[in-house]
Parts: C-alpha cells; structure tokens; sequence
C-alpha cells in the first residue's frame, strides 16, 4: 500500500504521455482516479502514523554500488512525511479536476495532465526518500516538471522566459545542495539518513580546509543545505523565478505555489534538522534570511497591479514565515503553517479560475 501511493501518479503520468492520443477526454479521469487513490492510501497512512506514532521504511533494490557507496531505493514514512503525502496529493488531486473544465478546449489537454501527474511523482519521490541521493531525485524532477508547466504555452515568449528563469535561478540553489551531499559523503561515508542524523554530534569538532580557509564541517553542510532550500523555496536573493512562474497556466501556478515545489525547501529544513540543530551560525541565519523575505515580498506586494502577481508575493511572504519558524527550531511551527498555507493558497487558485469561467 505504501509505495502505490508514489506509483499511482507515475500510472496517470504513463497513461497521459503514452495513449493520451488515444484516450482523448479519457486522459483527465484516469489521472484524477490515480491521484485520488494515491490520497485515499495517504489518509489511511496519515490516520496510523499520527495515532500509533510508528515509522515505516521500506526499501526496495540496490540502486548505486560502487566501492562504500551503497544507495538503495529507499522510503522513509514517518510523521513528516504523512503531513506531507497528506497535504500533496490533497492539493494534486482538487488541481487534476478543477484542470478537466479549464483546460477543456486546449488541444494538448493529455499532455498537461500528464505533466501535473509528472510534477505529483517527483515531489511524492522527495518527501519520502529516505536517502540524500534520493531525494534529490526528486528535487530535480520536480525542477524539470515546473519547466514544463510554465512553459507549457511554448508559443508565448513570456512563458518560455519564465521558464528558463526558474531553471536557472534553481540551479544556484542545486548547485549548493549537490556540494552539501557531496560534503555529507565526504564526512559521514553515507548518504543515508538513519546513518547520518545519529553520528553528527561525532562531527561537531570537525574542520574542513577549502581554498585556504577552515569551515567548521557541520556549518558547512548546514549553510549549503539552507542555500539549496532557499532556490526552491523563494528565499531573498534567489525569489526572483516565482512571480515570473504565473506565465504558466493557472493550474500550474495553484500546484507550484500551494503544496508542491515552493514547500520543498522548508521541507529539506524540517527533516535536516537534526543537523540545523547543531550549527546556531546557520539558524541565525535562517532568521535573518525569512524574516526579510517574509517583509520584503509583503511590501512588494502591495504595490502589485497583476492580482496573479499579488498572489506570487504573497506566497513569497508566507514562506519566509514558514522559514523564520524553523530557524527559531519551531519546525512543527513551520510545517503547520505550510499545510495551513496550501490549503487557502490553493482554495484563492480555485476562486480565481472558477470566475474566470464563470464569465465564459
């Protein structure tokens, strides 16, 4: 039952890319049922995890082999991450129907829900991974996937500068994010989790020698870790991709803003944070650096004429609390804010396109 939470978006993603020629209107039932089945699953998930309080992991075949590299295919659902399967397939599931009536005369209907059937796998493959290498999978497929939807219009220059945008401006942040893995196998010899967590209190009197300069090791990790969340997660200096992003179809902006890719950083953070919790210099700098996105993307927004723009910096400003929350080691704080923040993010979404059709 567990893994065909992930699997069942990969089904609707395959039914869309290959037969949606042929499935036609099909196409929007079969991707809706397999992402409503995969939320039935997350509830049940949700209800035993969060009452019982246990923790299932499930691995599958060796992936990667080589000398004392040994990375499995791996998945970890605990507490975290039932919030999160909750919160994502809620959020995908409402955005593939309200997606059947507003994307209905578009000829490449198929192709777009494969492509939110795409997005939900990747994302689902990043919040249960139960190893770094992993996870970044699913970091990047998402990356890849948001490619696709804001530029699905491909005709339009606006949306294919928007798109590049986004890809560029993330990969600063998942440039950062590969040199923290890569610091991680250096010190610790796994990319595991269950390995990692439990051996950093042993690294805290560790130095790394980088260009000429000595970098206390868990700091290190720690400010490369945060840099990576905060290209996904919008964080000033690295926020300039996500107002751009509204070039894409509404129903692309309501997944990307409410429970899919701009919650992966504060997602990284909140599991990570047994490392955060052992480097005070990076959470003062998670402060520092939520608290101005959170009032510099609210200024900003009040002088927005486009009300898709306004919504943009909105979210901009909700996950610098959400960020600000976890520097001050509030993580339950922060991860209840973003499933608060999915929700009424998304449900402004649905209000806006259902009077959008309304005045057809």
């Amino acid at each position: 039952m567990l893994i065909l939470i992930v699997v069942f978006p990969l089904l609707g993603f395959l039914s869309g890319s290959l037969f949606g020629r042929f499935l036609g209107l099909g196409v929007c039932f079969i991707t809706t049922l397999c992402l409503f089945s995969s939320l039935i699953f997350s509830i049940v998930l949700f209800y035993d995890v969060l009452v019982s309080g246990v923790t299932y992991k499930v691995a599958l075949n060796s992936w990667i082999l080589v000398d004392s590299l040994n990375i499995k295919w791996s998945f970890c659902f605990d507490s975290l991450t039932a919030v999160m399967l909750f919160v994502v397939t809620f959020i995908s599931t409402l955005v593939h129907l309200y997606s059947t009536e507003y994307m209905e005369h578009d000829p490449h209907l198929p192709r777009f829900m494969s492509y939110l059937s795409l997005f939900t796998f990747f994302m689902l493959i990043l919040v249960t991974a139960n190893n770094f290498l992993q996870m970044f999978v699913g970091w990047e497929g998402v990356g890849l996937s948001s490619y696709l939807l804001i530029n699905f219009w491909f005709t339009r220059i606006q949306a294919n500068k928007a798109a590049i945008k986004a890809m560029l401006v993330n990969r600063i942040g998942d440039f950062a994010l590969l040199l923290a893995i890569f610091t991680i196998f250096f010190v610790f010899n796994s990319l595991d989790y269950d390995v990692i967590f439990p051996l950093v209190p042993l690294a805290l009197n560790y130095s790394l020698w980088v260009g000429g300069f000595e970098f206390v090791i868990i700091d290190l990790i720690s400010v490369l870790l945060f840099v990576g969340a905060m290209g996904k997660s919008a964080q000033l200096g690295l926020h300039t991709w996500l107002p751009d992003a509204m070039e894409g179809p509404t129903p692309v902006s309501a997944l990307i803003h409410a429970a899919t890719m701009v919650t992966a950083g504060v997602f990284l953070i909140a599991r990570c944070s047994f490392l955060f919790e052992f480097s005070p210099f990076t959470l003062n700098i998670i402060i520092f650096i939520g608290s101005t996105t959170a009032f510099f993307a609210a200024t900003t927004g009040l002088f927005q004429n486009d009300m898709k723009k306004v919504i943009a910096y909105s979210t901009c400003s909700q996950l610098g609390y959400m960020i600000f929350a976890c520097g001050l080691s509030s993580y339950d704080v922060g991860i209840f804010h973003l499933s608060n923040h999915a929700f009424f993010k998304a449900l402004l979404f649905f209000r806006r396109w259902l009077c959008y059709t309304r005045s057809f």
